[in-house]
């Protein structure tokens, strides 16, 4: 297949099958991409990975991988440096990918030890314009967007074509339509441009697991419990118990080092 997206550089549309849902927990059982190229190319890779634990009977029966099916493949340590490369230079798409797929992706790096750089690159969550324009699955979206019935979702490169498709089409059938935010200003938030596809879908996030996040000043708050729309650094001045209660708790390792980051950069000359 080919697409019509204006980029500047190349788009990798990724899903993922794993264990669960569970970001610090679970691992990832099938992985497909659909890298999207500057001029209308698609390469399409897809791998199925050993995660090193039993695949839960009922995860198993969604997406139809078993503990067997698996059981020969490389694990992610084994594939992580050949995937780098492959995603090297590439903007990252997904459906549902800034909360689930991305989270995932880069625990496992960390795991793994293998450093996957995230800066500047955007991520566009085909899911969140999906919800944003047209507020409900993928099934929905390609029956919506494509005019098509999804055969076989729950499979990984089924299910990442089908992202492609439906973004392509979002691009196209939303170009010059306006929507008001809630100040009743008027603006065209999807357009066939990376930067503000990431700016509507993506701009908000600080941690992929989404437990602190950027208020309206830019500035980074929490996202959950106790502290939620607190400053970051106003809770970490407040109770330096709160940082060290969180580094040892169960959250995703990319929260636990976006949050020492954070730390370091307001604190470190103290």
């Amino acid at each position: 297949m080919r697409h019509s997206l204006n980029l500047r550089k190349p788009l990798a549309f990724f899903d993922l099958e794993t264990t669960g849902v569970n970001v610090v927990r679970d691992r990832i059982v099938e992985l497909s991409i659909a890298k999207a190229l500057p001029g209308g190319e698609v390469v399409v890779k897809t791998k199925r990975i050993n995660p090193g634990v039993p695949i839960p009977p009922e995860v198993s029966l969604i997406h139809g991988i078993y503990d067997e099916d698996v059981a020969n493949e490389p694990t992610f340590k084994h594939v992580a440096r050949s995937l780098t490369q492959f995603l090297e230079g590439c903007d990252l798409a997904g459906f549902n990918s800034n909360r689930f797929d991305i989270p995932v992706l880069v625990e496992e790096f960390l795991r793994a030890e293998v450093e996957f750089d995230l800066k500047n690159r955007r991520f566009i969550d085909v899911q969140r314009i999906y919800h944003l324009m047209e507020p409900r699955n993928l099934s929905a979206a390609y029956r919506f967007y494509c005019g098509k019935t999804l055969e076989g979702a729950h499979s990984a490169e089924v299910d990442t074509l089908a992202t492609l498709e439906v973004l392509n089409a979002q691009v196209e059938r939303y170009a010059g339509v306006t929507v008001k935010d809630q100040t009743g200003r008027e603006w065209e938030p999807v357009r066939n441009d990376m930067d503000a596809l990431h700016e509507i879908t993506s701009a908000h996030i600080v941690d992929f697991a989404q437990r602190m996040a950027l208020n309206k000043e830019g500035k980074e708050v929490f996202n959950f419990g106790k502290h939620t729309g607190k400053l970051v650094t106003d809770v970490l001045k407040a109770e330096p118990s709160y940082y060290d209660w969180m580094m040892k708790g169960d959250f995703p390792l990319d929260t636990k080092r976006k949050l020492t980051e954070i730390k370091l950069r307001n604190f470190n000359a103290r």
